[in-house]
């Protein structure tokens, strides 16, 4: 008998690779997800046998909890993120990722899950003062996402230290890759470059471009979910990131084409480098795919972004004069 799995944002960007991992190595899996953000098309080319989607947001616990009756792993991705609509509706964001995250704990220890393993933030750095940035580092969330997503961490290991559940926590980088979202005017670099290019409009590249980030490739990253989930740790936090931060006017520049410059987003770090020394020794986890590989594969794939809707200049304007009043 298959073992059952359930993953939450399952037709999300991340958890739908995720999905396509466990079903290759032979998991029946439950996917909830509400589908606000998270889109059919992210599993229209997953085979469907071993495979339930389950309509519902995790906010409702009345709704989901019976799906966890006989759950081996609960791999819970489910969030909302964008950095200035959680500043604008912080009450929506709490909802989701701190109480949904409550829900999917509840649920988890009332069938006894064996494991949860959690997607949470690198925002939870802040600006760091040190890089790369350790698990140690200050928590230092700057806007109501980091902070919702870091509580949702919190209460992992609240649950992991009181009721015993076993729960880990994956700190995610920048993560790009196929099927990344193009929605929001803050919406992942690599799905709206793709989606610019396709279109033949200039990339809008934030500030001068010289920020670095620490992209890690889609499929390391759900590689390391499953390592969590089969490891022995019983809890732990761990950075999941490639330790090699790379310049946006490099990714510009690879990409090719022309671009404009917006005004740069208060609150971001000029740069993002994870220390995974500590993933690599606990989980035997390490990224696979280089920068150079991973664009590669989204260019002779640019096709899957005909149909995204490409954001201006203007609106992501509109979006950053909100968000000053609120940091300053």
């Amino acid at each position: 008998m298959r073992d059952k799995v359930i993953v939450t944002g399952g037709a999300g960007f991340i958890g739908s690779h995720l999905v396509d991992l466990l079903l290759k190595k032979g998991f029946k899996v439950i996917v909830i997800d509400n589908f606000e953000t998270g889109r059919k098309e992210n599993l229209k080319t997953t085979k469907k046998k071993n495979l339930e989607i389950f309509k519902a947001d995790i906010a409702d616990y009345n709704k989901v909890y019976k799906k966890f009756k006989n759950v081996k792993y609960v791999f819970h991705l489910a969030a909302l993120a964008d950095i200035v609509p959680s500043i604008e509706n912080p009450k929506k964001y709490y909802k989701t990722n701190v109480t949904g995250t409550l829900n999917v704990l509840t649920a988890s220890s009332k069938y006894n899950v064996k494991k949860v393993i959690y997607a949470a933030s690198a925002s939870c750095y802040g600006i760091p003062k040190k890089y790369p940035t350790d698990e140690n580092s200050k928590i230092n969330t700057e806007y109501p996402y980091a902070l919702t997503k870091n509580l949702g961490e919190r209460l992992l290991s609240h649950w992991s230290k009181v009721y015993k559940l076993s729960a880990v926590s994956l700190r995610l980088f920048n993560v790009y890759g196929l099927r990344s979202r193009t929605t929001g005017a803050y919406g992942a670099m690599f799905g709206v470059f793709l989606a610019q290019k396709l279109k033949n409009k200039p990339l809008t590249v934030v500030g001068n471009g010289k920020q670095t980030r620490d992209f890690t490739y889609v499929t390391d990253v759900v590689d390391a979910f499953y390592k969590a989930a089969n490891s022995k740790v019983f809890h732990d936090i761990f950075n999941v990131g490639t330790g090699k931060p790379i310049s946006v006017n490099y990714i510009v520049k690879s990409l090719g084409g022309k671009f404009v410059r917006i005004p740069k987003r208060p609150g971001e770090p000029d740069n993002s480098q994870a220390n995974i020394n500590k993933i690599r020794k606990a989980l035997n986890w390490k990224p696979k795919v280089n920068i150079d590989q991973g664009i590669k594969i989204l260019i002779n794939n640019i096709n899957d972004w005909k149909t995204a809707p490409v954001w201006t200049p203007k609106k992501i304007k509109i979006k950053t004069k909100k968000w000053f009043q609120y940091l300053k």
